[in-house]
């Protein structure tokens, strides 16, 4: 009966779907509960999640989501027949994974909408690599990464700059359209990275091999115009907003659970995000009171100062991990390290990282964990289809935010500061900062406090005034989180999940009379990819409880 049904379906769909999505179904086997199955179900997945072209970008018009929708039922129906009773727990994960996904389209399709409430949606052009597998927040499928550019342009790279360039007027104007949404504040935010943008090509000019090549010029200039024209229909259309931008408690809490597979609800991680921020402070001062008779860490004050410190901090990380059983270093650790390591920033420019970076950059490069792990996806690829790439919808947070949060304090504890006392005080600052942003966030998507409101938690809550030198940090990390739920707290509440599954597998090992090795878990970690650490904790125990919240629902 139920091959009937979808029989069906798919003749329906002969009607409603492009020639793309016809091709794509007719591709699609009938499911015998193999692995296979949900590999080539994936595929297909993939390549639906990838809209259609109109014009040639990206196509977020209501017509053709609306158009679209039956043929994503499908896929989901497909997924949810497939019987994983038998399957390997590695194999159920990956499983869950796709499941995650398909949610996500469907929560973004019904309730987050970026495409229609959220103007950075449309930001296109991006000067740098996300430190996580994709970009943070929604984005559109249509981005120029100038990163992956070299200049001088080779001709095959000018050719794809110029295509990539000429997308941009005609997604501005597609953007007029669609954005019909009335969430005031990320429509206010918005227009800031929308302005920065044109900013950004302008500055493209300046380069010496594009000042004299006048097709590219033309094509810049073409790209400034329409987006200032976009800023300006932005400005003149934020009168008329006056609708919350958070999703609300309940939306915040399905959405957690079954798009980002966090075993929480928004009550939870108001409660742990407070728990931590009182740990963080109250840590801190007792730090300080018995450092109290040692000298205060002094900041250095040149760029010859700064490098020399950050050349020793990344020895001096990369050592104690290899030396102490940490983790099993990899070659290409040091350099994925040394690419980031800062430079000299003077002192009233420095932003809350920046001043905890000119005292002693370790904390801060024990977060660029983060770094490890994408050389990692290109060096040492996973063998799962499903976990190769970037997981959509920023579904890797937990994992990825939480995991470089986590460690910070890890790395602390394992004595990575023994002989420098002082720097563990810049540890717990970090941990408050990331707990009141995060609370904060929390508090905007239920709608109690506007985004400035919420920075105000993350401003006031922070230790030694270090979140108000400058603002624009202050205002980047608070609209990217009210515009991916869950970013926010992430990172204090990745870490508590990343804690209760160290103390599982711990427990286990204990259990079965054998004792436990740091580097072991570690190992294990990083095996099973960037993927949900309610997930990862799953697959490394063989525990499931955890994962109550979501099975219930």
């Amino acid at each position: 009966m139920k091959q009937l049904i979808i029989i069906l379906s798919f003749s329906f769909l002969a009607v409603s779907c492009t020639n793309t999505e016809k091709s794509v179904l007719q591709k699609q086997t009938y499911q015998s509960n193999s692995y296979d199955d949900l590999v080539s179900l994936f595929h297909t997945w993939r390549t639906f999640e990838n809209p259609p072209k109109l014009e040639g970008v990206p196509d977020y018009t209501v017509t053709t989501f609306h158009k679209r929708w039956p043929t994503f039922k499908v896929l989901q129906a497909e997924l949810k027949g497939i019987d994983t009773t038998n399957w390997s727990i590695e194999n159920q994960v990956d499983w869950m994974i796709v499941w995650a996904e398909m949610n996500g389209y469907d929560f973004n399709h019904h309730i987050l909408k970026p495409w229609v409430r959220d103007p950075a949606f449309y930001k296109t052009v991006w000067e740098y690599k996300s430190d996580v597998p994709a970009h943070e927040g929604p984005t559109n499928h249509g981005t120029t990464e100038l990163w992956t550019y070299t200049f001088p342009l080779s001709s095959q790279e000018r050719a794809r700059f110029i295509m990539d360039l000429k997308g941009i007027p005609v997604l501005n104007g597609q953007a007029k359209k669609n954005l019909t949404g009335n969430a005031k504040d990320l429509w206010i935010a918005g227009i800031r990275d929308i302005k920065n943008q044109s900013n950004i090509l302008t500055k493209l000019k300046e380069k010496q091999s594009i000042k004299s090549d006048a097709e590219i010029v033309a094509v810049i200039n073409k790209a400034v115009s329409s987006t200032n024209e976009l800023v300006f229909w932005l400005q003149d259309e934020a009168k008329s907003k006056t609708g919350p931008s958070g999703i609300g408690k309940d939306n915040y809490t399905w959405y957690l659970q079954n798009v980002h597979l966090v075993p929480l609800t928004w009550e939870d991680e108001v409660m742990i995000l407070k728990r931590e921020l009182a740990r963080a402070w109250s840590s801190l001062k007792l730090e300080e009171h018995r450092n109290r008779n040692l000298p205060e860490l002094v900041a250095v004050s040149a760029p010859k100062a700064y490098n020399k410190m950050a050349d020793e901090a990344a020895t001096s990380l990369i050592n104690f991990l290899d030396k102490q059983d940490i983790v099993t270093v990899k070659p290409y650790f040091d350099a994925a390290l040394r690419e980031h390591l800062g430079e000299f920033v003077p002192k009233e420019k420095r932003n809350f990282f920046l001043i905890g970076e000119h005292y002693d950059p370790r904390p801060l490069y024990s977060h660029f964990y983060h770094w490890f792990e994408l050389a990692r996806m290109d060096k040492e690829p996973h063998k799962s289809k499903v976990r190769k790439g970037a997981l959509l919808y920023n579904i890797f947070d937990s994992r990825n935010e939480g995991t470089a949060t986590a460690v910070e304090e890890m790395f602390m504890q394992a004595g990575l500061y023994d002989h420098s006392p002082r720097t563990k005080e810049i540890v717990y600052i970090m941990i408050a900062q990331r707990a009141a942003r995060g609370l904060g966030s929390l508090y905007a998507h239920a709608n109690e406090m506007t985004m400035e409101e919420a920075g105000g938690i993350h401003s006031e809550y922070t230790p030694r005034g270090w979140m108000k030198t400058e603002k624009e940090l202050l205002i980047f990390e608070q609209h990217l989180y009210l515009r991916q739920p869950g970013y926010g707290s992430s990172y204090i509440t990745g870490k508590y999940l990343l804690e209760n599954a160290l103390a599982d597998y711990a427990r286990i090992q204990e259990l079965q009379g054998k004792a436990f090795v740091t580097k072991d878990f570690f190992d294990a970690l990083n095996g099973i990819g960037n993927i949900p650490i309610s997930l990862g904790h799953w697959q490394m125990t063989g525990q499931k409880n955890h994962l109550a919240p979501i099975f219930e629902d």
